[in-house]
Order: structure tokens, then C-alpha cells, then sequence
């Protein structure tokens, strides 16, 4: 007898401290769960499906076979619901359709040609729960420009050079296709620069196209088109991209730098950025040898081309030092940046005391406890007619010395900067680089007394989009983003659109390709400019699949239910505890 009772109280205890490990550990198990949800098919509808030798009318057929009755959703840059209309999206991203289709549950179906864009951010045990059909697109040559770089802003006396990627993908016949082709640049269907290039046998290459200001016939927002020529590809639609620039007859901004620093570098990428002039560097690597250089091609400048720039910038920014403000005579305004007889140091700007200082609503949003402290500071002499802007203390406890200054005298407009290491703020991102912009774009925004560069709500994030993918837009003037009605002239006519920005000031706008001239329909007037749509499209380009046909799971979407999910388990551990318990004391044991 007391051997059974041992037993049992053994047994008991091993099943209930089995169900606790279990419980603790909570190890997940798969399973097939239909949940009563019809088929959902989801079809690639990118335009690499409808490119050259692409199979979307397959694809159609396959996603109506296979939905039997349930649900086909588009998918490409987003899903969308279905329709038979050609695929318009510039890429395949796969993983939101999933997910969607994981919410919602029930047996899923891929419909694709294989070249998924996003196959790397797609968990692999999502990937491995959709059954995947492959329509892979018929093998071509193609050759192709991959994209072009060069100056946004430029004026006249400039020279233009645009960096141009072009390759070639796909297998050619042998002892077919060209080996050399010509890079063109195009503008309004004028030719006003060509060089020949050889074409690579496979992979990407760069070349360089230059041209001056000169062979454009005004200033003004223009969009040149840069072209392969004569190559015999089987894809003519990537054959081609469109880049934007402005030319103007003077620069508005004129940026002096002697010498030339890091913190000059900074400024000058930064001050393309958020004043929307034309900007124009000159460096001078021996002070006061007066041997200029431009800024962006390193080529010899005469001082009398670098005086007539200065005379006619609305604004010359004066870096380095300070005998060169005595060299010229700029008429607009002027910001000083002296790099000399400064004091070494942990200098830590401090917020300008709310509604007295005018870069106050500038900086309101600037979090300053996150910025890095600069590391000099040079002695400024402010009189009755100068304000003081900003300040910063030396290690957060010394006096506080003026850091930024501004003054007005006949109507001019100066600033200065005493502080030296302020790149830090741009080089390290995040807080401390939008405080760096916000500060520049301030400066800026007061010195040209809302002139040009100023008073924008909006500015385009890219001036150029491929086929399929939307145009974006960012919000920058002050107060919260607030929808915004522009017009859109091209040459298939005229459209009106609402740029919608969200919270972080963000909007996207989806075009057909084309050249478009936009304008606000209200304010000011001073939101105007042009943007483009590519015919070209990573699409179009051969690729070879990524994914592979496989069958999925059968029957349902496959779930994984961790072992706390299951209810019985906890009633084992409790019945067995209690059992266990009632039992001892009944045998009068502790």
C-alpha cells in the first residue's frame, strides 16, 4: 500500500512540473488553418509583367484559373484590388501583399515572373506558406541607362558634366549587336552634346558628358533628355533618361572659401539644398594669392570672373579669412563665417529667448541638448545696430558669447557665424542635422528678405522618377503641412492635383511619364519648377527569377500556435497540482 501511494504521488508530480516546463518554455507548433476564407491569388502586376517578353495576359488567365471563384489582388509598389488593365507599378514588392494576405487568411497563391524586389525583407516561413507560380519572361538582350548625375543649379559661364551609368543585361546572339554605341543629350529634340562609348558585355559602366550653359537657348527649369544611340536592343523604353536642372544668368548665392575647410563643404551641400538657388562655390587654397577655383570643377577662375559673380549674387557668403571681405563688394547680402583668432573649446549653443531673436521660429523645433558642441568660437564685436541671434557657453557654464549675429546697414543685410565644428551637426544626422538645416535655411531665409529661395511651402524630394513610381514632395513652410492645389502643364495637356502631406510632411504624386511644369494655384506664386516622369523602369530590364515555383501549403494558411495558446495544458498542470495536493493531505503527510 505505501508503495502505491508512492507512485502515485510520483506520477502526479511528474505530469504537473511537465505541463509548468511546457508552459514555460512555450515551444510553437504549425498548423493548416483554412479558417472558411475562399482562395486569394495574388498577381504581380509590375511592369516587367507587360515589358518585352513579359506574360500578363498568362498571368490573367493563370490568377482566374486559380482563384476558383475567390479573390485576385493586384500587387507591384502596392496592392491594390484587381482589374485587367495593363500593370502601371515600377517595382515588385512582395511583402505587404503577404502580410495582408496573412491577416486575412485562408490558401494564397503567387502569380509572378519571378523578379521580386523585396525577396530579401520577406520572412522565409511567409515565403514558404504561399504557393508560387512562375511565368518567367522570354530571354532578350537589352542595353540601358541606369541613371544620371550632374549639378541641379547652374548659371551662365558654367559647364555642365553629367556622369552617365549605362549597361547591359541579357545574352546577345553571336555575332549580333553593337559594341560601341553614342550617348546623346537631347533638348526639345536639339542635339546639344553626343560622345561614343563602348558598350560593357554585361554589368554597369559610367561615363562623363560635357557641354556648356551656352547651348541652352534660355534660363529658366529645363529637362534634357540623355540617350543610347545605336545600339539594336530589343527594349527601347529604357533607352533613355530625363534629368532636370535650372539655369540662370547669375547665381543667386555666391559661396567664397578661403580656404577651403570641411565646414565650407557642409555648407555648400547643405545651402543647395534648402535655399533652391543657384548656388556657386569658388575656393581659394592659398589666401591671399587670389588663385580661385570653382568649387564644383576645380577649373582656374580669373578674380575678375569671381568680382563679377560676387557683384551680382543676391547673396556671398564670405568663408575663412576674414582680409578677404575687403577684396570684393558684394551688393546683396553677406554672411560671414571667420575660421580665425578663435577660442578652443566645448562651446554648446543655447535655445535665442522666444519672439526676440528672428531665426526663433526657425530654430522652435531644434531639440539642443542633442547637439554636439562646437569646437572654437571667435570673437564677435556686436554694436547698437547688431542683434544677437544665437549664443553659446563654454562647457555649458561659462558667460554666454554671441555665436550668430545679424545686422542691416542701407538696407543690406549681414550675419555672421563665430563658431567653428558646426559640420559636426550635419556629419552626425538625425536631430543634430535638421538643426543644422534649420539653421542654414533661417540664415538664408532673412538675409534674401523673402526673395529668392524663400517663402516655399513645397519642394520636389526628387525632380525625377522612374515609370510607375510616384513623385515626391516635401513640405517646408512653416507652421503644420497643409494640403496644397498645383497645376501640371505637359504636352499631353493640362491636369490639377492636391498634394496631401502627412504628419512628417511627406506627399507622393503619381503621374503618367512625361516633362510637367507645376505652379501652386494659390499663395504667393513662388512654388514653380519642373519634375519628370521616366518612360525608363528597372522593369524593363531582363532579369533573371529569384524565386521558385513550389507548392505551398495544402489545404489552408499554416499557422504557428504557441503551446500557451492551448487550454488543456494549463487544466493538466492545475488537476495535477490539486490531485496531487488533496492526496497528501488525506495520507496525513505535509
Amino acid at each position: 500500500m505505501r508503495r502505491r501511494v508512492t507512485l502515485g504521488f510520483a506520477a502526479l508530480r511528474a505530469a504537473a512540473l511537465g505541463a509548468l516546463v511546457l508552459l514555460v518554455w512555450n515551444p510553437t507548433a504549425a498548423r493548416v488553418e483554412a479558417g472558411g476564407a475562399s482562395p486569394l491569388v495574388l498577381l504581380d502586376a509590375s511592369l516587367s509583367m507587360a515589358g518585352h517578353g513579359g506574360r500578363w495576359q498568362d498571368g490573367l488567365d493563370t490568377a482566374r484559373a486559380l482563384a476558383q471563384g475567390g479573390v485576385i489582388w493586384r500587387f507591384g509598389e502596392r496592392v491594390a484590388g484587381f482589374d485587367t488593365l495593363p500593370p502601371t507599378d515600377g517595382t515588385s514588392r512582395l511583402a505587404p501583399a503577404l502580410d495582408a494576405a496573412a491577416a486575412r487568411g485562408g490558401p494564397v497563391t503567387v502569380v509572378s515572373d519571378g523578379a521580386i524586389a523585396d525577396l530579401a525583407d520577406i520572412p522565409p516561413d511567409l515565403a514558404r506558406r504561399a504557393r508560387i507560380v512562375v511565368l518567367p519572361r522570354t530571354p532578350f538582350f537589352d542595353a540601358f541607362v541606369a541613371s544620371v548625375e550632374g549639378p541641379r543649379r547652374v548659371s551662365a559661364g558654367d559647364t555642365i558634366r553629367l556622369r552617365v551609368s549605362f549597361g547591359t543585361a541579357g545574352k546577345r546572339e553571336t555575332g549580333s549587336g553593337k559594341r560601341n554605341a553614342t550617348l546623346a543629350v537631347n533638348l526639345g529634340g536639339r542635339r546639344i552634346a553626343s560622345r561614343a562609348v563602348p558598350l560593357p558585355d554585361s554589368g554597369i559602366v559610367s561615363s562623363e558628358l560635357t557641354f556648356p550653359v551656352s547651348r541652352f537657348p534660355r534660363p529658366g527649369w529645363v529637362a534634357v533628355e540623355v540617350r543610347l544611340e545605336g545600339v539594336g536592343d530589343e527594349e527601347r523604353r529604357d533607352d533613355a533618361r530625363l534629368f532636370v536642372l535650372e539655369v540662370s544668368p547669375q547665381p543667386s548665392v555666391v559661396l567664397l572659401a578661403s580656404p577651403p575647410d570641411w565646414e565650407t563643404r557642409f555648407l555648400a551641400r547643405t545651402l543647395e539644398d534648402v535655399a533652391r538657388v543657384p548656388v556657386r562655390t569658388f575656393i581659394e587654397a592659398e589666401p591671399g594669392r587670389g588663385r580661385w577655383r570653382d568649387g564644383a570643377t576645380l577649373e582656374g577662375r580669373a578674380p575678375g570672373d569671381v568680382a563679377r559673380a560676387v557683384a551680382g549674387a543676391a547673396l556671398v557668403i564670405e568663408a575663412g579669412d576674414p582680409a578677404m571681405v575687403g577684396r570684393f563688394s558684394p551688393k546683396g547680402a553677406v554672411l560671414l563665417w571667420p575660421s580665425q583668432r578663435r577660442l578652443d573649446g566645448d562651446w554648446y549653443a543655447q535655445p535665442p529667448p522666444s519672439g526676440l531673436s528672428p531665426l526663433a521660429r526657425a530654430l522652435a523645433g531644434v531639440a539642443w541638448d542633442s547637439l554636439p558642441p562646437a569646437t572654437s568660437l571667435a570673437e564677435l564685436a556686436p554694436d547698437s545696430s547688431t542683434s544677437v541671434a544665437l549664443v553659446a557657453r563654454l562647457a555649458r557654464r561659462g558667460p554666454p558669447r554671441p555665436m550668430v549675429t545679424l545686422s542691416e546697414h542701407a538696407g543690406a543685410r549681414r550675419a555672421a557665424i563665430a563658431a567653428g565644428g558646426l559640420y559636426r551637426w550635419a556629419f552626425r544626422g538625425g536631430a543634430s542635422g535638421e538643426a543644422y538645416r534649420a539653421l542654414v535655411a533661417g540664415l538664408v531665409d532673412w538675409l534674401l528678405e523673402q526673395g529668392a529661395g524663400s517663402g516655399k511651402r513645397l519642394v520636389p524630394v526628387t525632380y525625377e522618377t522612374p515609370n510607375g513610381m510616384p513623385l515626391q514632395w516635401r513640405w517646408t513652410g512653416k507652421g503644420e503641412p497643409r494640403d496644397v492645389v498645383i497645376a501640371l502643364a505637359a504636352d499631353q495637356g493640362q491636369r490639377v492635383d492636391t498634394l496631401r502631406f502627412d504628419a512628417g510632411g511627406r506627399a507622393e504624386l503619381r503621374l503618367p511619364p512625361g516633362v510637367y511644369r507645376y505652379a501652386a494655384s494659390e499663395g504667393e506664386g513662388a512654388e514653380r519648377g519642373v519634375v519628370a516622369v521616366d518612360a525608363y523602369s528597372d522593369e524593363w530590364r531582363p532579369a533573371v527569377p529569384v524565386v521558385t515555383p513550389h507548392a505551398g501549403t495544402p489545404g489552408g494558411w499554416l499557422t504557428g500556435v504557441a503551446l500557451r495558446d492551448r487550454w488543456w495544458l494549463f487544466a493538466v498542470a492545475i488537476a495535477a497540482f490539486t490531485a496531487e495536493w488533496a492526496w497528501r493531505r488525506r495520507e496525513g503527510l505535509p
